[in-house]
């Protein structure tokens, strides 16, 4: 299916997001896509936020534009809010953040992606350009080399949620997901779903999305070694365990969507958190689980080492 065939749903959350989210939908309305229906969830915004969605709304020509209400439990709680909502109904999905801007071929390139694997359950993520508050450009998200992968996905999520696709049959395994059990993020709860229950996942080596870093970003760049760091001290100070917890916790809720092997995966995972060391370190090792980087390898397998997986 291309992009002139199918209604593409975009997801998006907000909360006090007025600064910049003009530039964001200047960036999707200005999109080929024909056929972009908006849901946004706004969590109680008190900074213009309402009044700028409410502006959007009434000029949205390219489809629906649906305001609504978040729960006010933070940014995973609002998007969950929106992957359960059965009303949302397209052909692709897109997470859209508040901040960024999309590149004019984003929804082009991620169609093409996901065309190809029809019915197949199938999610799109891509690199990112990062950006200052000014949009002028810093970097780029970190290039991964080794394939997207449940027995990756256990231990790491790949994907920006700004730069995720979901064709439809994703769309539905997601929902149903999320119906059942709550999360640490959309985005590494999207990649742990489709890649477990055996769909594709298209990593794009190429970035099509402008991330915006500022004070209020939840979620910053893991780009240099000051993000290296972060990450060393919260494998080994337990920020690592308790997200691997939620994980596992809401993996345990959707055990019968996973594929034979990735269920086996998930269960030697799981005994490698507890028990003795020589038994952690095996099942570790048999598990198959594997992050990105010779360091992140070394990492995971000292966490593993000093029980704190």
């Amino acid at each position: 299916m291309t992009a002139a065939g199918g209604r593409l749903a975009v997801l998006l959350a907000t909360f006090n997001g007025a600064r910049f989210i003009d530039e964001q939908f200047r960036s999707i309305d200005q999109q080929a896509w024909p056929a972009i229906d908006v849901w946004a969830s706004d969590d109680g915004s008190s900074d213009g936020t309402a009044s700028l969605l409410e502006r959007w709304a009434s000029r949205w020509s390219k489809g629906s534009f649906a305001r609504l209400p978040g729960p006010g439990r933070g940014f995973a709680a609002n998007f969950r809010s929106l992957l359960v909502n059965t009303n949302i109904d397209a052909d692709y999905v897109a997470f859209c953040d508040q901040d960024d801007v999309w590149l004019a071929d984003k929804t082009r390139v991620a169609a093409k992606a996901l065309a190809a694997h029809g019915c197949r359950p199938a999610l799109y993520c891509a690199r990112t350009i990062i950006t200052n508050e000014a949009g002028q450009e810093l970097s780029r998200s970190p290039l991964f080399r080794r394939p997207p992968d449940f027995a990756n996905a256990l231990v790491q999520n790949i994907g920006g949620g700004n730069t995720m696709v979901l064709n439809r049959a994703a769309h539905q395994l997601v929902r149903e997901a999320a119906t059942r059990t709550e999360f640490v993020s959309h985005d590494w709860f999207a990649y742990l779903i489709v890649a477990g229950a055996g769909g594709h996942v298209t990593y794009d080596e190429t970035p099509h999305v402008r991330y915006r870093q500022h004070g209020q970003n939840l979620v910053g760049s893991n780009q240099g070694w000051g993000p290296r760091m972060r990450r060393l001290t919260a494998a080994f100070g337990g920020r690592f365990t308790l997200w691997n917890d939620h994980n596992v916790a809401a993996v345990e809720a959707c055990r019968d969507l996973l594929t034979p092997a990735a269920a086996e995966i998930f269960d030697r995972f799981r005994r490698a958190r507890t028990g003795p060391l020589p038994a952690r370190l095996v099942n570790l090792w048999r598990s198959g689980v594997y992050r990105q980087t010779a360091l992140g390898q070394v990492s995971l397998y000292a966490a593993g080492l000093l029980r704190k997986l």
